[in-house]
């Protein structure tokens, strides 16, 4: 049995890596696959095969079998342990415009152990409705909730001009960790974990990679 290593310290760029390797070893498992090798998830990820080695030898003490490889099952079990997804947190959502109502739509969270208990909007014509079985509430009441419930999860998916006093209630009511997905640095105590999501550098890259490959292509 693969045994989940204690107290490892993984860099940034392993931890974003994780997700990707455990949603291919669970597409194996659900095609019956029971054992896979590190060579063969770098090929089909299209990874280097020593960075995937490296990358699992960080949440397994278990190198592998020869011919055989890591065992599927098992493996998934040391990345979501790893990773934490078996301590599910719940979480709330600031701003159901187009962004924020897709988001409570994902039913993908939850294999990733965040489950949005709430959203909160200062839209009346939103407040009460329920999306994807999610309660909309007022603004107003985002303090007393987040409290009551012991929420330590915040997604902001406000317009720019909103994120910070969005963020600064999420700080005085007690959350640990916003996820935020509007366009604008936050300024926010240290000890509040933050991770941007900014879709407008997201496809800046990507337009520069198409860039890059057509004019390969042309050379």
């Amino acid at each position: 049995m693969i045994e989940v290593k204690e107290d490892v310290v993984a860099s940034k760029a392993t931890i974003s890596r994780l997700p990707t390797y455990l949603r291919f070893l669970r597409d194996k498992l659900k095609e019956g696959a029971e054992n896979v090798s590190s060579t063969a998830i770098a090929d089909e990820l299209r990874l280097n095969p020593v960075q995937v080695r490296k990358d699992l030898a960080l949440v397994s003490s278990e190198s592998g079998k020869p011919k055989l490889g890591f065992a599927v099952a098992e493996l998934i079990v040391s990345i979501e342990s790893f990773l934490g997804l078996h301590n599910t947190h719940d979480a709330v959502l600031c701003g159901v415009g187009s962004l924020g109502s897709t988001l409570l739509k994902y039913e993908g969270f939850k294999n990733y152990g965040l489950n949005i208990v709430a959203a909160f909007d200062i839209n009346h014509e939103l407040v009460g409705k329920k999306i994807n079985g999610i309660s909309v509430l007022g603004f107003d009441s985002f303090a007393n909730t987040v409290r009551r419930l012991n929420i330590q999860v915040g997604i902001i998916t406000v317009p720019k001009a909103e994120a910070q006093r969005v963020a600064d209630k999420m700080a005085e009511s007690g959350i640990r960790a916003v996820w935020s997905f509007a366009p604008t640095h936050l300024n926010l105590p240290e000890n509040i974990a933050v991770k941007y999501e900014d879709l407008a550098a997201s496809l800046a890259l990507l337009s520069k990679q198409l860039e890059d490959t057509l004019k390969n292509e042309s050379d």
